[in-house]
């Protein structure tokens, strides 16, 4: 309670219940206009087990070390884990209905790899991504896409669908595109290097240090992305 709201009532008095409840009625409505633009962005992170933080320990994980470099750059900002393990793009889109249960003012929508590792067809992961799309263009969340690239290993027009469903869906959509969130593992297996210190001994999920690395990449862009969306909050 604010001290003009102390001030109303002298030592020794007996108020009315009336008086009283003006009092709290001033003191949280004074309450409410000091905080209305100080509540910290909610960033639900949508994805995987990359985003999970799958054979990490949890600070270790995708979301803790983004929301630490994220705050670390001066961004009041909150990163909900909405990672599940094996999900699938179907898998994503079938819980979008309780993700954003979390109220959240941003999303980030990483969901592609196990699509790519069961060799779905590149028009039904479209199909998903854009539904989650337009249930959060929907909802008036603003979202951005993290992608993946395809190999080669089902063939050329697999990679190319694949890989031009986050373009085509970003553009259509507006929504910011990250198109490779291992990047700095592929720049290390495209230049010949060891990145062995940067991946779990299963050869798929990213070490602790990995994390930090695609953290460092990525960063700069989510950041971006979050100020503009800071500043066309209403109490900004």
């Amino acid at each position: 309670m604010c001290s003009s709201a102390y001030g109303l009532l002298r030592k020794g008095d007996k108020p009315q219940r009336s008086v009283v409840a003006g009092i709290f009625t001033l003191a949280l409505g004074l309450s409410g206009v000091a905080h209305a633009g100080d509540e910290p962005l909610r960033l639900v992170a949508l994805g995987d087990s990359l985003t999970q933080g799958y054979g990490l320990p949890q600070e270790e994980g995708l979301v803790p070390q983004l929301e630490a470099w994220l705050q670390a750059e001066g961004l009041d900002v909150i990163v909900i884990n909405a990672g599940v393990s094996g999900d699938t793009t179907a898998g994503g889109r079938s819980r979008i209905d309780w993700t954003l249960a979390d109220e959240p003012d941003a999303m980030m929508v990483a969901l592609g790899g196990n699509d790519l590792l069961r060799g779905i067809d590149p028009a039904t992961s479209r199909a998903n991504l854009q539904a989650i799309l337009e249930r959060l263009t929907d909802e008036g969340v603003p979202a951005m896409l993290v992608g993946l690239p395809a190999p080669g290993n089902y063939g050329p027009e697999f990679r190319d669908a694949f890989e031009a469903m986050y373009l085509e869906l970003s553009e259509d959509f507006d929504a910011p595109l990250y198109p490779n969130m291992l990047q700095p593992i592929s720049d290390k297996y495209d230049l010949g290097l060891s990145y062995s210190e940067l991946m779990q001994d299963d050869h798929l999920h990213p070490s602790a240090e990995g994390v930090a690395a695609i953290v460092e990449g990525m960063g700069p862009f989510i950041a971006t992305w979050l100020e503009g969306i800071q500043d066309e909050r209403p109490d900004s």
